[in-house]
């Protein structure tokens, strides 16, 4: 995975992170010498979002059919969560 300092990042611009995402398919950003972000391209983040997207509705799928969930109207869910 390619590595970029903060400071190139902030020398350099964008272009840093343009040139290290044709390489990879991620790039780390170092701040003094430590890994603190990771960047991806659009298309990649909205594939990572989807996955978890799905992953909460299995989770949900998975509540209902273990009864863990709540039948109530708005306002005594309102209510609930207030209290």
């Amino acid at each position: 995975m390619t590595s970029i300092t903060a400071n190139d990042l902030k020398i350099k611009g964008v272009s840093v992170v343009e040139d290290a995402l044709l390489d990879d398919d991620e790039a780390i950003i170092t701040v003094r010498g430590k890994d603190k972000y990771v960047v991806i391209n659009i298309k990649q983040y909205s594939k990572l979002r989807e996955y978890e997207l799905e992953v909460a509705l299995l989770e949900a799928r998975a509540d209902v059919a273990a009864g863990r969930v709540k039948h109530e109207s708005v306002e005594a869910h309102v209510k609930r969560v207030m209290d």
